[in-house]
């Protein structure tokens, strides 16, 4: 296997979806498990692609962290930045969705959010030879809850200085993960001054800028390369260097929309890697690179659970080639 390119530190856990759309938590009456968490969804999905991609993090030595490493083996992602925790359990987060696939995370079941082995990635334990061979290192925050998880986030972005890796932070804001939501701002914010691309939905980008234009927040966060704003069915904004624009989103048959914006960042990373991180200075290719992206995650849209619908590179070609672009 490749050293991976691109480093992804956060959770891989369980998504388990309601069966049946437009009810409540209380309401659903069955559940079905798929392997998720942002972190190992962008991963997973730069696998496919054909970047080779290397996930950090902490899950249980239980059957449900068996199952999610062999799962990550199988689609090729490195796996030596995984840490087992002996006693805590692999995170499962509930997911109920409404009648358009749309979801919102409901909970944890009969766990608190601090129990879960993710809560405690050791610092001291992350391989530093992962870094010294990577280009990119991708951040969540979620992870910014859990103290001890904290801790070993400093640690990868202090390597990441020294290897001189490009940070990319996805947001993907969910109070639910928090004990106290409220600290969560002050937190993200921190690390504004060591990122050099930000992705965002749009309600992240409100909540985080009072804005959702991606060169306002650009111009507000001086020192990045890029920011990136989603907007599930009304596409997205970009502002890249000099180049600025909005993408129309496809139009497809849509299924679960959970892991969509994964895909959407594992794209644009993978073109990143095949044009290279000057091309970001030419407005075609940058078009390019967003239209991309943009297929990535419209694909992801179309079968339920955030990995198992990712798409490889020749679905994305093919899916291009099959549309009328702008």
């Amino acid at each position: 296997m490749s050293n991976p390119r691109v480093l992804c530190l956060g959770e891989v856990l369980l998504d388990c979806l309601a069966d049946q759309l437009g009810l409540k938590y209380e309401e659903v009456q069955s559940w079905t498990p798929y392997p998720g968490g942002a972190p190992a969804n962008v991963a997973c999905a730069l696998a496919k692609l054909g970047t080779p991609a290397g996930f950090i993090g902490a899950i249980g030595q239980d059957q449900s962290g068996d199952a999610l490493t062999k799962l990550l083996q199988e689609v090729g992602v490195d796996i030596t930045g995984v840490q087992r925790h002996p006693t805590a359990p692999t995170r499962q987060v509930y997911v109920v969705r409404d009648q358009k696939g749309d979801r919102n995370f409901a909970g944890f079941g009969e766990y608190d959010t601090t129990e879960f082995a993710d809560a405690f990635l050791k610092a001291d334990l992350l391989p530093e030879s992962l870094f010294q061979e990577a280009d990119f290192l991708v951040l969540g925050t979620l992870e910014l809850a859990y103290p001890e998880t904290e801790n070993a986030i400093r640690r990868a972005l202090e390597l990441a200085e020294r290897y001189d890796l490009k940070i990319v932070l996805d947001v993907n804001w969910r109070p639910v993960f928090w004990t106290d939501p409220n600290a969560a701002l002050p937190k993200i914010r921190e690390l504004f001054n060591q990122i050099d691309f930000i992705k965002l939905s749009k309600e992240e980008a409100e909540w985080l800028f009072e804005t959702s234009d991606a060169g306002a927040i650009t111009y507000r966060l001086s020192s990045v390369e890029g920011v990136l704003v989603t907007d599930g069915e009304n596409g997205c904004s970009y502002c890249l260097g000099e180049n600025e624009g909005k993408l129309a989103s496809f139009s497809v048959p849509v299924v679960d929309t959970t892991g969509a914006g994964d895909s959407f960042l594992a794209g644009f990373i993978h073109q990143i890697c095949q044009h290279g991180i000057m091309s970001l200075s030419n407005h075609e290719t940058v078009k390019q690179i967003i239209t991309y992206a943009s297929a990535a995650g419209a694909l992801t849209t179309m079968k339920p659970g955030a990995i198992a619908s990712q798409a490889k590179a020749g679905d994305v070609e093919a899916f291009l080639a099959s549309q009328r672009l702008p």
